[in-house]
């Protein structure tokens, strides 16, 4: 065989070898890119911020266990799309500044929207409409509405509707505030007689009372504000997507209204 033949016969075969590599390259290729398109996608996780006592919104049962009203959407909300979480039970105040901060991707908390809160978070579709009261101790006959507050003293917790109405109508009716950072606290200050009322929002407190609190409320309810979902300004926008997704689902299927039915009796 001369060389020009050979040479020939060598360039056929290699040509034909890279041929059949390029197409077990591609064939392999395409079967990768298949299989990514088949894997689920990874499930995004969350760190939610809540109140530690805000009941019925948010409190540990006997076991030990975080529930309420706030927690049960919650959860429903994650399993209707598909989402998980990790609690983080760190009381209302604190739950705000991580959520401010970035330690939180969202706080649930019986958080009213306010137009100052909406300057820092942006919240979802109101999940809870709320108003205001004020209660009294159970054996206290002397107070029966707002006039009756001048010169005494009245318990409010931070960051609440009932503390911001509250601290708007004090100069008007004479009376002065002192704060506490969850709501037992407060009715114990009431309770003790060290201050004369508290207000509250008239869940928490009426679900209070029928479990044995010894308050007694004594005025109508004040229009307050709804209750929203926050995540930070302009952040976690899927996450409040999905609450707010979630959130209709539960009212059309019924579940959010078995919900709040398991807390607050009519």
């Amino acid at each position: 065989m001369s060389l020009f033949k050979k040479v020939s016969v060598m360039a056929m075969a290699f040509a034909m070898v890279m041929g059949m590599a390029a197409c077990g390259s591609s064939d392999a290729g395409s079967a990768d890119k298949a299989e990514a398109e088949e894997a689920p996608a990874e499930t995004k996780n969350y760190i939610i911020a809540t109140d530690t006592t805000f009941a019925p919104f948010e409190f540990q049962n006997d076991a030990g266990e975080y529930v309420g009203i706030d927690l049960d959407l919650l959860a429903a909300i994650a399993e209707d799309q598909g989402f998980t979480y990790e609690l983080n039970p760190l009381g209302f105040t604190a739950a705000t500044q991580a959520l401010e901060a970035g330690q939180a991707d969202g706080v649930i908390a019986g958080m009213s929207i306010t137009e100052e809160r909406q300057e820092k978070f942006d919240f979802s579709e109101p999940y809870f409409d709320s108003g205001v009261v004020m209660a009294i101790a159970k054996d206290n006959e002397d107070i029966k509405s707002y006039d009756d507050l001048s010169g005494k003293t009245v318990a409010i917790k931070t960051g609440t509707e009932g503390a911001t109405f509250a601290e708007s109508i004090k100069d008007q009716y004479g009376f002065t505030t002192i704060t506490f950072d969850d709501s037992s606290a407060m009715y114990m200050d009431v309770m003790s007689g060290n201050s004369v009322a508290c207000f509250e929002d008239y869940p928490v407190i009426g679900y209070a009372i029928t479990q044995g609190v010894e308050l007694k409320m004594v005025t109508d309810m004040e229009q307050g504000s709804s209750y929203g979902f926050a995540v930070g300004k302009e952040k976690n926008m899927e996450l409040l997507e999905m609450f707010n997704t979630g959130l209709a689902n539960l009212k059309e299927n019924g579940k959010y209204q078995e919900i709040l039915d398991a807390y607050i009796q009519k």
